[in-house]
């Protein structure tokens, strides 16, 4: 046979329509894939080819840790809380944790990745055991992996005096038959473990992945990373994390975020978690009008409706921080509020109203807005996260 000629039909592996003639370590036959399923190259495979169905996306939020609303840093508990990277939630058995925002001054381990998270254990700390950090998806991102073989891929590295044995990190995807709940603080009803694997980290960047079948009644889904302490902790025991991937097919491609730009992601992150903080002395908020002599209502809209209507407002606790900009004597003037603002409540999942008080000064009817008095500590937010 001519180089680049496909032979006879007499002497041609392809049987069914649609068969590719490929090369193997002979001339092999590539069978027609399914209906829907596209083509991609796999070094792995016999052939360097093979079919997979289309990717669903990366279900992911904040997969390179770009978005960190709440803090860059802040301290793990027992609880399953949500404390900085958005839409990550923590938990540790072990006192002095911490969850932070590090760069990772890596351009050849890593595909142009800004930002890690780094889980660590305070210098010199003796007490043992689990840390958690994972991620609960909405059940309406979780249905479309349902019944699919789907990949876990993220890149990870230790610090120098990770104390976990044989240098582990632990990665399980999990799944539940009930709705909207969250994997790291309740867990899941009906739950199942159809992805784990043990990473061996080592100082320098790499990348892993795993793969496995989900049920077909999976209804809610989630990622988490478990990192088990042991002995007294040096000054950099920790592990690094980040390009967190969850796809369609039983191969990692190439990292993507969900929000193909940085604003994308911020309006996913927002979604669940929405935190208006000043930068500068004296930003305003948000409008509204004075309701009495003491006290203004101001709505202040979200930049992207919220999974559900939030049921709290998170402040500062510290009235000075806050005031109501307002008319006095036909001129603008600033009070300090005499209490820290309050939500009345949220007529939508697109905007709230807060009161702002101070102990005079207002004239009812009147308009004003709310903001931070003379600091830059100032904030307000609302979750709605699971």
């Amino acid at each position: 046979m001519s180089t680049g000629r496909v032979p006879a039909t007499g002497s041609s592996p392809l049987t069914t329509k649609g068969d590719l003639y490929t090369y193997s370590t002979t001339q092999a036959r590539l069978a027609v894939g399914n209906n829907g399923e596209t083509l991609v190259a796999d070094s792995s495979a016999s052939v360097g080819l093979r079919y997979q169905e289309p990717k669903a996306g990366n279900p992911v939020i904040n997969s390179s840790f770009q978005i960190w609303q709440r803090s860059t840093s802040a301290a793990m508990g027992g609880a399953g809380a949500y404390t900085s990277a958005d839409r990550w939630a923590t938990y540790a058995a072990f006192n002095n944790a911490t969850m932070s925002r590090q760069v990772t001054n890596d351009t050849t381990n890593l595909p142009n990745i800004q930002y890690c998270a780094r889980i660590q254990r305070g210098n010199g700390e003796t007490t043992t055991g689990l840390s958690t950090l994972g991620q609960s998806f909405e059940t309406v991102n979780s249905i479309p992996f349902a019944g699919k073989t789907v990949t876990v891929s993220f890149y990870a590295r230790k610090g120098a005096n990770y104390s976990a044995t044989s240098d582990a990190l632990v990665v399980n995807v999990k799944t539940g038959t009930g709705t909207d709940q969250n994997l790291v603080s309740v867990g899941y009803t009906g739950s199942a473990t159809p992805i784990t694997g043990t990473a061996t980290l080592t100082t320098t960047w790499q990348r892993f992945s795993y793969s496995g079948t989900l049920a077909t009644n999976t209804n809610e889904l989630g990622i988490e990373f478990r990192f088990t302490a042991t002995g007294t902790a040096g000054a950099a025991d920790y592990y690094e994390v980040t390009g967190v991937q969850l796809e369609v097919g039983s191969v990692a491609t190439p990292f993507k975020t969900q929000g193909v730009t940085l604003a994308g992601e911020l309006a996913a992150c927002q979604r669940y978690y929405y935190r208006v903080t000043a930068t500068q002395v004296y930003s305003d908020f948000g409008t509204g009008y004075s309701k009495s002599t003491t006290q203004a209502s101001i709505l202040i809209p979200f930049p992207v409706a919220m999974r559900t209507t939030p049921t709290a407002l998170e402040q500062t606790g510290t009235a000075s921080n806050y005031n109501i900009l307002h008319e006095s004597a036909g001129s603008p003037a600033r009070t300090a509020c005499s209490s820290v603002p309050v939500w009345t409540g949220g007529e939508t999942t697109t905007m709230a109203r807060v009161d702002f008080t101070v102990s005079s000064g207002l004239t009812s009817g009147n308009g004003a807005m709310g903001g931070s008095n003379n600091n830059t500590t100032a904030y307000l937010a609302w979750s709605a996260e699971l």
